[in-house]
């Protein structure tokens, strides 16, 4: 099956090429001229350079392909450099769902989140916009919400090797958050890490499951953990054992709110609200796509020994 990937130079867009080849689907991949060294396999791949804006170029793809994986997305948003959310979660899935709609492209695959919703932050609200775009479309959908997602990011930006690098490996204890006036419950508040293979695995497996087509699915690994936990798997990784203390949540993000439009500044107030809601989630996504998920432990992140 031909495939555009939209968002295949990102960390699990990596992932997914590599799965795609796999079971011999033929990759066509969007790249910004910028990020063209960033696209792994590119020999196996027919590659078309242009930015989500640009409708023609989307139309060259989508004539040449059978099905769309949509896996554009944000982490953080520089709205003065149109970098924003809403343009990639929310204008890029509309554009891109119309023009598959006019090729007579009908199977769409969307990578969203757990947690999107309405009534939430920028990031949550505009994966969820997207969402229904696609549900109220004329296409053969799929939609699927990963939790927190890890692996080796291979030049890319991951979870673990970016809270490593931004507050495990300073001098100073680890941050247990809570929020209110006390810390009986800091650093509480749970996750289910899902590697980044199991998530490309169920994208691609996807594709040829007609009884996926409508479907939502959440995407979570099988153990639970505390942010407290997280942080000990993460240090006992590459060798340390790191100290944590207790802290309130509101001075970091009062200082956020302030300075995330910097982006010398680790961490965003709205990063900050999502992490301290939790990322978690039931399913049996494992089963109905045959994957064996791979365990969060300090086997599994070997890689931030680099």
């Amino acid at each position: 099956m031909k495939v555009a990937l939209f968002g295949g130079t990102g960390f699990v867009g990596n992932y997914i090429i590599y799965e795609l080849l796999n079971a011999d689907h033929e990759p066509h991949v969007l790249v910004r001229p910028q990020n063209a060294s960033k696209l792994i396999q590119a020999d196996k791949c027919t590659v078309y350079s242009g930015h989500i804006e640009k409708e023609t170029v989307i139309q060259d793809m989508l004539a040449n392909t059978n099905a769309v994986i949509y896996n554009i997305g944000l982490i953080r948003q520089f709205s003065k450099k149109g970098i924003t959310f809403e343009k990639l979660h929310f204008e890029g899935v509309k554009r891109t769902i119309k023009l598959a709609e006019t090729a007579g492209v009908k199977r769409f695959i969307l990578m969203s989140a757990n947690g999107a919703k309405m009534q939430g932050t920028l990031y949550q609200t505009t994966k969820y916009l997207g969402e229904q775009l696609l549900k109220n479309s004329t296409l053969d959908w799929t939609i699927f919400r990963p939790t927190l997602i890890f692996g080796d990011p291979r030049g890319t930006v991951e979870f673990c090797s970016q809270l490593k690098r931004n507050m495990l490996v300073l001098p100073i204890p680890a941050p247990l958050f809570y929020s209110g006036l006390f810390p009986q419950n800091a650093g509480s508040f749970s996750f289910n890490p899902v590697h980044v293979t199991d998530v490309a695995k169920c994208f691609v497996r996807t594709l040829e499951k007609e009884t996926a087509i409508g479907k939502t699915f959440e995407i979570g690994g099988e153990q639970t953990i505390t942010w407290k936990e997280l942080i000990k798997t993460i240090t006992s990784a590459y060798g340390k054992n790191k100290w944590t203390i207790p802290a309130s949540v509101f001075p970091i993000k009062t200082l956020a709110k302030l300075l995330d439009r910097f982006a010398w500044f680790p961490v965003t107030a709205d990063q900050l609200t999502m992490l301290m809601e939790g990322n978690t989630c039931s399913s049996n996504v494992f089963e109905e796509f045959d994957v064996k998920p791979i365990e969060f432990n300090s086997e599994s992140l070997q890689y931030l020994n680099e």
